[in-house]
């Protein structure tokens, strides 16, 4: 049996900006908790959480890392995030995985960009959520301008929850507001009884009872404040503050007694709900955090380590699973044994016998189980929706330094895009380019050095071609006769065929043919041979009639039209948004073959889509950039050159300025190098994928030009 209840659990993310200190206030938990021996430290590389070699040389958090401790009868899965947007992917991982995110903020710089981003990420998720202004030992802090700053960014339900004692080189201890001595120490900064009635306030607001009897009475006990908090965190009426110093270990215990006293059990904390069953029969079902219920997990974060292989780290979210049990992957359909659960220190496992609803363990050498994947007893288990990241747009082509590393290069590179949301591989299939996407510079970089210190491979890498799609705005038709004579059996097909734009809202089969391919308009369609697919909203429409093209021929012809959809027909990018409709055809009764109406097929589309007034459709990106005010101005002219669309314009406390508009990918692809220049190094932004856009025609001319002479050099 495990050793507590599902209701003990605390499962608590710690997020926020980058050098806000989250690290080491991790191995300050568990220190103090007794999880460790040692207190492990970011500087000299014996930190518990920041342990690949990668995050000891860049003394930065690269990776999410998993740790527990057991404090006052509770189970505290505490789950360290990388703050920096470059790794994302690694913190929104966390948030996937708990029912609590301690939002830390360094208290000398203040609310920055990701601070802001893992609070809103985290109210998505329907968190309970806390903040913890860490580095109140450090210089440079003006606490009433900071406490200001946090309420005007994360609103009036935030409530100080203790004060400093001191601040700076002063800050030593910390006093509490809920229960504060008669007379406040010298030092403190905070009236604490006008803090304590403000954070009453707050909480009875959670609870009908309890405000009837503040109404009435005008107090309350401190037990029943305490009793009420977890439902007033819950609701978002209290976004509790606490001050630290990791490195000091200053308000550490504190906060490890609001962690177990105040942070939500699996019980308490949102519900998760999931979809059973297929078709019409698909009905949403809520996960009930029980021992006692149906075996439900979900994979949060796998790992390729070099001596335990491939880990999977899973969030056990309904029932109890054994060592000895069989995992089945609903995305598979298999059921796979494990090497046993473990229990994860960092980089420490040990087994375990056991896991309830609420745990966070892992299983090594279970193959085939990717981020995302549900886990349960049996393959029909109920299956959570799919986690969102996004969108990685900075690419480079790769290729191996040495020769012969060809084969190596594609299965290196796939192990670690398992591990990272945001890293992508793709093949350009008009330049054979293999193409790596990160959130930025530093993040390619930091997969690069993986690719040698793990793989002991090297690769070289140049700018990649913009991922453009081509399309069409009108309507073309064309045929196209493949006739050829070699001796002996000839080649003949011919295929006639309209091009048309395709609506880009169309997003699913249904659609396509209730909204377009439907009997109004195209009266004698075939629908047993019309298809459509999703990945490039392309429509497939058989349409011949008497038969003009055999039967047995149209899915060769189909299978012409799809060869085009990835080379392109304008300027070698691919196609997208388009539906082809055939319509006539010839055949000959000897020379017919599937090779020859794929080739007619391909040729006649090529013809019809140039036909159709083709496009170019760009990646747009949306960017926030936050700049101290003074650069507003350079910032801004930078982005009108380019086509930049600048949307909302805003000022955040601390003499900061955020503007938030969208460009073309392709003209801040190395934003960050002049933003830093620009800035002093004292701006940051966030770039995510919004939407593809046509490119202006002067562009889009330059464009194809350039394609075009490419073509005619490898000829």
């Amino acid at each position: 049996m495990a050793k507590y209840q599902v209701a003990d659990i605390r499962n608590i993310a710690l997020v926020g900006h980058g050098a806000a200190g989250k690290t080491t206030l991790a191995d300050s938990l568990l220190f103090k908790a007794g999880a460790v021996d040692r207190k492990g430290s970011v500087e000299d590389g014996t930190s518990v959480a920041d342990y690949d070699d990668e995050e000891k040389k860049r003394h930065i958090s690269i990776d999410s890392a998993v740790m527990h401790l057991d404090y006052q009868g509770k189970h505290v899965n505490l789950l360290d995030a990388p703050g920096y947007p470059d790794f994302v992917g690694a913190a929104l991982e966390t948030l996937n995985a708990v029912e609590n995110a301690a939002i830390v903020i360094s208290a000398p710089s203040g609310v920055e960009v990701n601070t802001r981003r893992m609070f809103s990420e985290a109210g998505k998720r329907g968190l309970a959520r806390m903040l913890v202004v860490n580095k109140m030992d450090a210089d440079n802090i003006r606490i009433d301008d900071l406490l200001k700053a946090i309420q005007d960014t994360f609103g009036k339900a935030c409530g100080l929850f203790n004060a400093p004692v001191g601040v700076g080189h002063d800050f030593k201890s910390v006093v509490s507001v809920l229960n504060p001595p008669e007379k406040t120490p010298a030092g403190c900064p905070v009236d604490l009884a006008a803090a304590r009635s403000k954070l009453v306030d707050a909480i009875v607001e959670a609870d009908d009872a309890l405000m009837e009897k503040y109404l009435l009475e005008g107090t309350v006990s401190a037990d029943e404040l305490a009793a009420a908090i977890p439902k007033a965190i819950a609701a978002g009426t209290v976004i509790p503050i606490f001050f630290t110093s990791g490195r000091k270990e200053v308000g550490v215990a504190e906060l490890l007694d609001a962690f177990v006293k105040y942070a939500l059990s699996p019980v308490l904390g949102k519900k998760r709900t999931a979809t059973k069953g297929t078709g019409d029969k698909v009905q949403e079902v809520a996960i009930e955090p029980s021992e006692s219920g149906e075996l439900i997990g979900q994979v949060f974060k796998t790992l390729n380590d070099k001596f335990v292989g491939h880990l999977s780290f899973f969030r056990l979210l309904s029932g109890k699973m054994t060592a000895e049990q069989p995992i089945a992957n609903a995305r598979t359909g298999k059921s796979a044994r494990s090497g046993g659960l473990l229990s994860i220190q960092g980089k420490t496992t040990k087994s375990v016998n056991e896991a309830i609803a609420g745990d966070i363990v892992a299983v090594a050498k279970v193959e085939d189980l990717h981020i995302g994947d549900t886990i349960g007893g049996s393959a029909n288990v109920p299956k959570l929706p799919m986690p969102v990241f996004p969108l990685p747009m900075f690419g480079l082509a790769v290729e191996p330094k040495a020769r012969g590393d060809e084969q190596k290069i594609s299965g290196s590179l796939q192990k670690i895009a398992d591990e990272d949301p945001t890293f992508k591989i793709t093949r350009d299939g008009q330049t054979k380019e293999m193409v790596i996407t990160g959130m930025s510079q530093l993040h390619l970089d930091v997969v690069q050095n993986r690719l040698k210190r793990r793989f002991e491979l090297e690769i070289v890498t140049h700018e990649p071609k913009i991922p453009y799609r081509e399309t069409v705005m009108g309507k073309g038709e064309a045929d196209h006769r493949h006739k050829k004579q070699s001796g002996g059996r000839g080649q003949f097909g011919e295929v006639h065929m309209r091009v048309y734009a395709l609506p880009r809202e169309i997003e699913t089969k249904e659609q396509f043919f209730e909204q377009f391919a439907n009997k109004s308009k195209f009266e004698k369609i075939r629908l047993d041979s019309s298809h459509y697919d999703p990945d490039h909203n392309f429509g497939f429409i058989d349409h011949i009639v008497g038969g003009t093209i055999p039967i047995q021929y149209i899915p060769a012809v189909e299978k012409g039209c799809k060869e085009l959809l990835e080379s392109g027909a304008l300027a070698g990018f691919r196609i997208q948004d388009v539906a082809v409709e055939i319509h006539f055809g010839k055949e000959h009764p000897v020379d017919s073959s599937e090779a020859a109406f794929k080739t007619a097929g391909r040729l006649a589309f090529k013809k019809g889509f140039l036909a159709a007034k083709p496009a170019l459709l760009e990646p747009i990106v949306n960017l926030e950039v936050t700049i101290p005010s003074k650069y507003t101005g350079a910032i801004l002219g930078a982005l009108n050159t380019k086509r930049a669309r600048i949307e909302n314009q805003d000022s955040l406390p601390g003499d900061l300025a955020v503007i938030q508009g969208k460009a073309p990918l392709a003209e801040v692809t190395r934003f960050a190098a002049e933003l830093g220049s620009l800035t002093q190094g004292q701006g940051s932004y966030t770039m995510e994928f919004s939407h593809y856009d046509q490119v202006p025609a002067n562009v889009q001319q330059q464009i194809v030009s350039k394609a075009k002479l490419k073509d005619d050099e490898d000829e």
